[in-house]
C-alpha cells in the first residue's frame, strides 16, 4: 500500500487544486477597493464597472471606499491584501509616484496589473461668478498676481491632478508652482471647495464637476486635450490656447502581487467581458469617460512611460526625493 500512496496523494491534491480553481470565486463575495473618496472620478468608474463585473464573474461584487494618506491608505490596501483574487482594486495614476516622493515604497510593480478601466481630461474649472471666462484670463491673472495667491486641489499633493496642473503652468511659461496646492482626498471635496470659493481652482476632470456643472455652481474653462470631446463640445482645449499640454489621467483595475494564474485569468476574462457589455459602455460615455481594456502586457507598458513623464513634473515641483 506504500507503494502507492504517494502517488494518490499527490493525485488528490492535484484534483483539488483543479477542483479549487474551477469553483473560484465559490459563491464569495469580491471586493473592489476604491482609494478615494466616494463621488470621485475613480468612485464612478468603478461602481459603473462593478455593475457588470458582478454579472460576468457569477458573485456579488462590493465597492469599499477606504480613504487617506493622498490615496495611499487605499492602494497600500490594494497592494497587501492577500492574493487570491478576493479583494481587487481600482488605482489612479498615484501609485506611480509614492516613492519617487519619498511617501512610502509602494511601486506599480506591487501590484498585478490588469487593464486601464478609463481614461478622462484633466482640465481647469473654477468657481461660476469667478472673473476667469477663458485658461487666457486664468494664466493672465495667476501670472499678474503673487505666487501662490491663487490655490488649486484635486487629489493629494503630487497626485495626478497635481502633475496636470504642473504641467500645464510650465507649459504656459509659469512656474510649475505658481499656484498653491491644497491636498484633497478627492475630486468631489475639491469641487466643493472650489464651489464654496476656499480654492481658486479644481485642475481634475470635469467629468467629476458634472454634478455643480448642471447646477451652475462652477465652470469648465478649459480640457487639457488636443481635441474637444463629444461629451464637452463648448470647452475649449489647451491645444486652442496655443499650450502644448495633453494631460489625461487614468483608473486601472489591479490587485495585489501574485493571484493564482488560473483566478487571474478569469478576473481577466470576466473584466474584458465586462467592459465589452454595451450598458457599461454607454454609461461611461455619458459621463464623458472614455472606456479602455488594454491587451495583455499593454498597460504595463504603458505605465512605465507614464512614470518617466510624471516624474519629469514632480521634479519641477520640487516634490521628488534623492
Amino acid at each position: 500500500m506504500r507503494a502507492w500512496r504517494g502517488p494518490l496523494m499527490a493525485a488528490v491534491a492535484i484534483f483539488g487544486l483543479a477542483q479549487g480553481a474551477a469553483a473560484f470565486p465559490d459563491g464569495r463575495p469580491v471586493t473592489i477597493i476604491v482609494p478615494w473618496a466616494a463621488g470621485g472620478g475613480v468612485d464612478t468608474v468603478t461602481r459603473i464597472f462593478a455593475e457588470g463585473f458582478e454579472k460576468e464573474l457569477g458573485t456579488p461584487i462590493n465597492v469599499v471606499n477606504r480613504t487617506g494618506g493622498g490615496g495611499l491608505t487605499g492602494h497600500t490596501f490594494q497592494a497587501t491584501a492577500t492574493p487570491d483574487g478576493y479583494t481587487l482594486g481600482v488605482a489612479s495614476p498615484e501609485i506611480a509616484f509614492y516613492k519617487s516622493m519619498g511617501l512610502g515604497d509602494l511601486t506599480p510593480e506591487q501590484f498585478d496589473l490588469f487593464s486601464r478601466l478609463s481614461l478622462i481630461p484633466a482640465g481647469v474649472t473654477v468657481k461660476a461668478d469667478a472673473p476667469f471666462n477663458t485658461l487666457e484670463d486664468f494664466l493672465k491673472a495667476v501670472r499678474e498676481n503673487p505666487k501662490g495667491k491663487f490655490t488649486a486641489s484635486g487629489t493629494g499633493t503630487g497626485g495626478s491632478w497635481h502633475i496636470a496642473a504642473g504641467g500645464l503652468l510650465k507649459a504656459a511659461g509659469l512656474e510649475p508652482d505658481r499656484l498653491r496646492w491644497v491636498p484633497s482626498q478627492g475630486g468631489a471635496p475639491a469641487l466643493q471647495d472650489v464651489a464654496a470659493g476656499g480654492i481658486t481652482a479644481f485642475t481634475g476632470s470635469p467629468i467629476e464637476a458634472k454634478p455643480l456643472l448642471e447646477a451652475g455652481k462652477v465652470k469648465t474653462i478649459a480640457l487639457m486635450t488636443a481635441s474637444r470631446p463629444a461629451t464637452f463640445p463648448n470647452v475649449p482645449t489647451t491645444k486652442e490656447a496655443g499650450i502644448d499640454w495633453v494631460y489625461e489621467n487614468w483608473f486601472a483595475l489591479v490587485g495585489p502581487k501574485g493571484i493564482p494564474a488560473d483566478r487571474r485569468q478569469k478576473i481577466f476574462d470576466a473584466a474584458q467581458r465586462t467592459m465589452a457589455r454595451p450598458e457599461i459602455q454607454e454609461a461611461m460615455k455619458a459621463r464623458g469617460i472614455t472606456p479602455v481594456w488594454d491587451k495583455p502586457g499593454e498597460f504595463e507598458a504603458y505605465v512605465r512611460g507614464f512614470v518617466e513623464r510624471g516624474n519629469a513634473v514632480l521634479k519641477d515641483l520640487g516634490l521628488t526625493k534623492g
